[in-house]
């Protein structure tokens, strides 16, 4: 029998770079152009544990110095200084974009009984679940099996090579692409196709081989959204891009998704972790100015987060697993704040930071107050991170 998971993954990611889309996307009714008032989270996941207290530094803090003789920053290198905290050096376009006050920070964020396992904490995540607690749904696969009345196959778009598991729910209402650039139409005879007799694989079949209406609206948004600021030719830079020109020709998806990975930062941590923060600087900054022109930075907000931190004391190369790690919320009529305490470097927890704000608050404000939905009906009971929005 099928697993599910990989029935659902057929559903969404073609061999190839191919991603044939079915004929039912004409009823999602999409128009040129996002409506006054139309929201969608836009998410960019950082694989590996990103480096928080090196990303946003408690710069003031004498034992942020004295616990990383090997990898801290001075206080003249870093950018964006304030309150006591500052950016990567390599974070400039996001100092910028706090400066301007469409940045939020939101500081020690993670959760109760952390798990340093990349696999699990970034199943935690995924699903908003405790951490001894074990959902086969990611979050937004929830939010959006309710969201949607009916089978809406575009409802979440995830741009990457593998299905994420935040996505899937009970009904296939998301699609992974791998390369935006190579959608095609089938042909008729593309669709005389013989059914096997298996509900499960012939349910697969229908999707994969329907009408080409819907890549033909796909197209078309594309075509009337222009390129009009120049990206990094990075694999984000061309994910935010394509993002951006399908909210611009409005798809009117409710959630987009992708990922950076490298943030494994245990060795050669400070060309690493710059060269990592340089692709998700100039990619996200891209997309923000991409967004500001298009008058659209109102309705579209950016969540930019990791599994966890790093150890507050370097190993002499690099970091070692960590636990709690800064968020960063882009955009959405935010506030534009610094929302929590800084790090606490002297109360730690074995060696790492304490979590003060719970990740599934602020997934919980995110759903609410950007996405008009109460965040109880898909299990989630911490209250929301106010104050954000």
């Amino acid at each position: 029998m099928m697993d599910r998971r990989n029935f659902l993954s057929l559903t969404g990611t073609y061999t190839g770079g191919a991603l044939m889309l079915p004929s039912f996307l004409h009823n999602l009714g999409l128009q040129r152009g996002l409506a006054s008032g139309d929201q969608c989270v836009v998410f960019v996941q950082l694989n590996g544990g990103n480096d928080g207290l090196n990303s946003f530094i408690p710069i003031d803090d004498p034992l942020y110095h004295a616990h990383r003789p090997s990898i801290g920053f001075s206080k003249e290198a870093v950018v964006g200084k304030s309150g006591g905290m500052a950016f990567h050096p390599a974070l400039k376009g996001l100092a910028q974009i706090q400066q301007n006050g469409d940045l939020s920070v939101v500081q020690n964020v993670g959760y109760p009984s952390p798990n340093r396992s990349h696999f699990r904490s970034q199943e935690i995540w995924q699903t908003a679940s405790g951490s001894t607690e074990y959902i086969n749904e990611g979050w937004l696969g929830r939010y959006l099996d309710l969201q949607c009345k009916e089978h809406q196959p575009t409802a979440g778009i995830n741009l990457d090579s593998i299905d994420n598991l935040a996505l899937i729910g009970a009904e296939p209402n998301s699609l992974t692409v791998k390369d935006p650039n190579r959608f095609k139409v089938r042909s008729k005879a593309d669709d005389d196709v013989e059914l096997s007799g298996n509900p499960q694989l012939d349910f697969v079949r229908k999707i994969a081989n329907a009408l080409p209406e819907g890549s033909k609206e796909i197209q078309e948004a594309l075509s009337k959204s222009k390129k009009e600021i120049a990206y990094p030719g990075s694999g984000l830079g061309r994910n935010l891009e394509w993002i951006a020109r399908l909210i611009k020709g409005n798809l009117n998806s409710k959630v987009y998704y992708t990922s950076l990975g490298g943030f494994d930062t245990h060795d050669n941590q400070l060309a690493i972790h710059k060269r990592q923060l340089t692709a998700l600087n100039d990619s996200v900054f891209a997309f923000y100015q991409d967004l500001q022109q298009a008058q659209l930075l109102q309705n579209v907000t950016v969540v930019v987060f990791s599994e966890f931190g790093r150890r507050v004391k370097d190993n002499g190369k690099g970091t070692d697993h960590g636990t709690a790690a800064p968020m960063f919320i882009l955009g959405g009529n935010n506030k534009g704040q610094v929302i929590g305490d800084n790090p606490d470097l002297s109360d730690l927890d074995n060696g790492d930071l304490k979590y003060k704000t719970d990740f599934r608050s602020v997934y919980a404000s995110l759903l609410k107050e950007k996405l008009g939905f109460d965040y109880a009906k898909i299990g989630i009971q911490v209250p929301m991170l106010k104050g954000l929005f």
